[in-house]
């Protein structure tokens, strides 16, 4: 198939154990979505992703012993180039209501690694474990939406203390930390994305990772700032204006995406 035809194809996210030699085993809720939701039938295409970088083309099979049962087929792997060349790990103050709903679908769309959700001292929310497989879900539809072929992990939230205690281990060499705080004289955000990117080009590796805080609404705390900086966050600014809790992401997200994917990128 050709590339066009192959963007024209629609995406559904499975488990890896679902693979079993060239077919797919389908789940009950994954045949419905296929059949009903997206009108497919025998011998259609579609693309399968595990969620962890793997994809292939895949034909629903009309089961011989049920015509109303289907399974699937694989085809062949597809290879795609949609995630970015550094590692991305956003840590996010809940913000009230379902604002975290959209955090995790632009941030899933414009190439997260991994989410994390934090309470900080000035958190209003604190979510139940439903909640935490309503924003799995929302990330794999994101990443089905976007054409990516890894979805987001999404941790149980934490404390932002908590955070940052288990921030204290020693972590892999080359990480960048960012904190972002709306106030202050910390340096803007870009500037500090470009200088790295520069020692990428020189060393012609990118950072193993980077790891991105955003604060809720009403921004840290003072200790917590200082906790933050104590395991190597460095605080960053993201402009002279205060962006909400929810817009934060998305303008940090889009900055670290256009270095690496744009001009200026580092090698990698």
């Amino acid at each position: 198939m050709t590339d066009k035809q192959l963007r024209q194809l629609q995406r559904l996210i499975v488990e890896p154990g679902q693979l079993q030699a060239d077919r797919l085993l389908l789940t009950s809720p994954q045949e419905h979505y296929l059949k009903r939701v997206l009108r497919l039938s025998g011998g259609d295409r579609f693309i399968a992703m595990d969620g962890q970088g793997h994809a292939w083309l895949a034909s629903l099979v009309v089961q011989p012993e049920d015509p109303l049962e289907y399974q699937a087929e694989i085809l062949e792997p597809l290879a795609a180039h949609t995630e970015l060349s550094v590692r991305v790990t956003l840590v996010a103050a809940l913000p009230k209501g379902n604002g975290f709903d959209e955090v995790v679908r632009q941030a899933t769309e414009l190439g997260v690694d991994q989410i994390l959700p934090v309470m900080s001292d000035r958190t209003l929310l604190h979510p139940s474990p439903q909640k935490v497989e309503r924003w799995q879900r929302i990330a794999n539809e994101a990443a089905e939406q976007s054409e990516r072929l890894c979805v987001p992990r999404i941790a149980a939230p934490i404390s932002f203390a908590e955070h940052i205690q288990q921030d204290r281990q020693p972590s892999e060499p080359l990480v960048k930390k960012y904190l972002c705080v709306a106030r202050g004289n910390a340096p803007h955000l870009l500037e500090c994305l470009q200088s790295a990117s520069l020692q990428s080009e020189r060393s012609e590796s990118p950072p193993a990772s980077i790891v991105l805080a955003i604060g809720p609404e009403g921004g840290w705390t003072e200790d917590e700032v200082a906790g933050a900086i104590a395991v190597g966050y460095q605080p960053v600014a993201l402009g002279t204006r205060i962006l909400r809790a929810v817009t934060a992401p998305v303008v940090a997200l889009s900055l670290i995406a256009a270095v690496w994917e744009g001009g200026g990128k580092g090698k990698g």
